[in-house]
């Protein structure tokens, strides 16, 4: 799989830049954390820094973080527009570090995995390619693992799309994952804190939902792999 338009051996910069963009996307995370405080109090701020530094750390994710934010007093729209962020600036990272990227221990690794089954890749999801920065933005919205910020970045390269209609996509795509997430959760707790069996019991039916559309979806994968072949 060729991407279209990075090679590592495309980054030579210098110390100046270098630094720039390896601080960058962090220097913006950080200046959204000090903006909090602003408008939550301080301790809500602080934990909402703690929780997107945790949304980092493996197998947290979306429907981990945003609940338990949600359930800890951050409101429901600055919990979705945090992990949204993070999913952009990680994007961000990216485009501007793939080269040190790859040296990442196990973020490398998988990375180079990924781009050398592009083929297989791009065969299983043919949508991707078809509908471009949309299909891409679909991907970041499927509550999977490995759709977060890294993976869109390699799937735009992959459909050929420009670091700018990546971090767009990404957004996008971000943004409305977060958002069904935040609304979700806010809707259940709230059930939950008026009753209790009600809350649990829309909880169970949402998660039985999500199990049957990942079922479908991998079911759709598997049926278009058969028509290819």
């Amino acid at each position: 799989m060729v991407l279209a338009w990075f090679t590592p051996e495309d980054q030579r910069y210098s110390p100046v830049s270098f630094l720039f963009r390896l601080i960058l996307p962090g220097a913006i995370a950080f200046a959204f954390f000090l903006l909090c405080f602003l408008i939550v109090p301080r301790e809500s701020a602080m934990i909402l820094g703690g929780l997107m530094i945790l949304y980092y750390v493996p197998p947290a994710g979306k429907e981990s973080i945003i609940p338990l934010g949600i359930a800890l007093g951050i409101p429901w729209w600055l919990m979705a527009a945090a992990l949204a962020l993070l999913d952009v600036l990680t994007g961000l990272f990216m485009i501007l570090n793939f080269g040190i990227a790859l040296r990442f221990p196990y973020l490398g690794p998988w990375i180079s995995r990924f781009i050398a089954s592009g083929n297989d890749f791009m065969r299983d999801r043919p949508w991707l390619a078809r509908w471009r920065t949309l299909g891409v933005a679909f991907f970041v919205f499927l509550p999977f693992q490995g759709t977060g910020g890294v993976g869109a970045t390699v799937v735009g390269m992959m459909v050929g799309l420009s670091p700018g209609m990546i971090l767009l996509a990404i957004a996008i795509g971000g943004s409305a994952e977060c958002l069904m997430f935040a609304l979700g959760s806010e809707l259940i707790w709230n059930l939950i804190l008026t009753n209790v069996y009600l809350g649990v019991g829309v909880a169970c039916l949402v998660i039985l939902a999500a199990i049957i559309m990942l079922l479908l979806f991998r079911k759709m994968g598997r049926k278009s792999v058969s028509a290819d072949k």
